[in-house]
């Protein structure tokens, strides 16, 4: 309160209307909220600042949306990476929204520390990168889980996953596919660019022409994999193999071929992506290049508890880590049919000799 108090009298107005202006209410008028915001820039976060020295809290930090259903199971494996990295200084987590909390005027490291944060564990996709390079210019400490940066100044620890993409399709070109699709993440990120590189490679080291209709960005959820099924036995020319770049994707993708009658891999080889063990619990068990989340988020925890607890200690200063991947074949792939089966959104079997049902 006295600090609430030493931004009313710096500004000139009510203890009362400091709050509503740092709260965003609508009855103050703009000019004195950020004339308070200013003010509190200067009066607030320097005490706030302090109390971070001694704080045990780090945040998990999502510069957008919390939760979405098309992170599938990477969000909830980073967590207990994370829980578990923290767990060894005793440190605690909690979890931030900067897109809901930020208030206008305050910068990053402000809104960190008045959030009660001693460091963040960021998560960025494409859009929000910009975020992390603004933390890193205002010192604040952080690292940066499931995507890289060139700039030194930020941590970060991730997966490299485009040479076992190549691996993938490569597996695809080895048993005979020719026709091979794509199916990424519409939410673009370093991940999925790497993915996307990796099957565009193997097919150009195969001398096989990339067609863009057969790369499809969907939504990355089960609904995004069984409507891709959809659409792409649809077609004319349909694939034989698929790539998928999301695990619940995958998943969505093999229960449409069930809804449909589609055999896999008799009629139709799949290949997918998982962040955890999610490939051995479908029927069949897919085939996958996988990625550890867990040792992610355990990672990039216990390196910047470890630095907050000993700053000037054993731990390294910088953390730029770039794990690979693995691929493990399993039960979705094998070789293409004679002839790729169609299939319309009904049901119906497309095939030489005329529609079947």
């Amino acid at each position: 309160m006295a600090s609430v108090r030493s931004v009313a009298a710096k500004v000139g107005v009510s203890v009362a209307t400091v709050s509503r202006a740092l709260n965003n209410h609508p009855h103050v008028d703009e000019e004195t909220r950020q004339l308070v915001i200013q003010a509190a820039g200067e009066v607030v976060f320097i005490s706030m600042a302090a109390q971070t020295n001694v704080s045990t809290v780090i945040g998990l930090v999502y510069p957008g949306e919390i939760v979405r259903a098309d992170y599938g199971a990477f969000e909830s494996a980073l967590m207990i990476g994370v829980l578990r990295g923290l767990n060894e200084m005793r440190f605690d987590l909690k979890i931030i929204s900067i897109q809901r909390d930020k208030l206008p005027g305050e910068s990053y490291s402000q809104f960190l520390r008045r959030k009660g944060l001693r460091g963040a564990i960021l998560r960025t996709f494409e859009e929000s990168r910009s975020v992390a390079k603004a933390i890193a210019g205002e010192n604040f400490p952080f690292v940066v889980v499931a995507d890289r940066f060139e700039e030194p100044n930020i941590n970060y620890v991730c997966c490299e996953s485009g040479d076992d993409s190549r691996r993938a399709v490569q597996h695809l070109i080895d048993l005979g596919h020719r026709r091979i699709a794509l199916a990424i993440h519409r939410i673009p990120d370093t991940d999925h660019r790497d993915r996307r590189q990796g099957y565009e490679r193997a097919l150009r080291e195969n001398g096989i022409t990339i067609d863009p209709s057969l790369m499809l960005e969907i939504s990355g959820d089960s609904a995004g994999g069984s409507s891709l099924v959809t659409r792409l036995l649809n077609m004319p020319n349909p694939p034989t193999g698929v790539f998928l770049t999301n695990p619940l994707a995958t998943v969505g993708a093999l229960r449409r071929c069930l809804e449909l009658g589609v055999h896999v891999p008799d009629d139709l080889s799949i290949v997918g992506f998982d962040d955890s063990d999610i490939r051995r619990h479908t029927y069949p068990p897919f085939t996958a290049v996988c990625q550890d989340a867990e040792m992610i988020g355990f990672e990039a925890a216990r390196w910047l508890s470890r630095r907050m607890s000993d700053p000037a200690g054993s731990t390294p200063s910088t953390l730029q880590i770039a794990r690979q991947t693995f691929f493990e074949i399993n039960r979705t792939t094998g070789r293409p049919p004679e002839v790729p089966i169609r299939v319309l959104p009904d049901g119906t079997r497309i095939s030489p000799a005329g529609p079947q049902e």
